[in-house]
């Protein structure tokens, strides 16, 4: 089993969805850790809703290609459409951020993804729930990047979001 990470995002009816993000993550993998909610400032947009972010981390031993298949199938679930603009409101984002140490390209996907290193809404809760753990590609822990880290203008805030994992199979 490898462990994963990803990225979660909504500026759309953002409790609800991260909610069904969490929950259909917990229905798929076992033993999930999951970061504090941040709400942060659209990076990007010229006008756009604040989003919330989070990352969790699980085990799976799927492909990268089956990772990111069904990460894409449950934002296409939640509202999500294919062709939309980069840069436009979201009902759900989820992006894998790491497989394991995998570096480059993998089953059409880069990892470890570049968000990590340039965006506080992504690296933040990283480095929360991995402190210790090295970024796959530089080396250094994600706790020591984040003590480096220039936040500049991305601001961002924790925001109490309850969810309690479904019980019921």
């Amino acid at each position: 089993m490898t462990q994963v990470s990803v990225s979660i995002g909504s500026n759309i009816d953002r409790e609800r969805h991260i909610r069904a993000c969490l929950d259909a993550l917990a229905a798929a993998f076992d033993d999930i850790a999951v970061s504090r909610v941040y709400e942060s400032e659209p990076v990007g947009f010229e006008d756009g809703r604040n989003f919330f972010n989070l990352v969790a981390v699980f085990h799976s031993d799927w492909s990268v290609g089956e990772l990111q298949a069904w990460c894409k199938r449950i934002e296409r679930e939640h509202g999500r459409r294919p062709g939309t603009p980069k840069f436009s409101p979201r009902t759900l984002d989820i992006d894998l951020l790491t497989v394991g140490d995998l570096v480059g390209e993998h089953d059409g996907v880069m990892l470890p993804r570049d968000e990590i290193l340039h965006h506080a809404f992504v690296l933040l809760p990283l480095s929360e729930l991995l402190p210790d753990t090295p970024h796959p590609e530089v080396g250094r822990t994600y706790a020591k990047l984040w003590s480096e880290f220039k936040p500049g203008e991305q601001r961002l805030w924790p925001v109490e979001l309850d969810w309690q994992r479904s019980t019921s199979s």
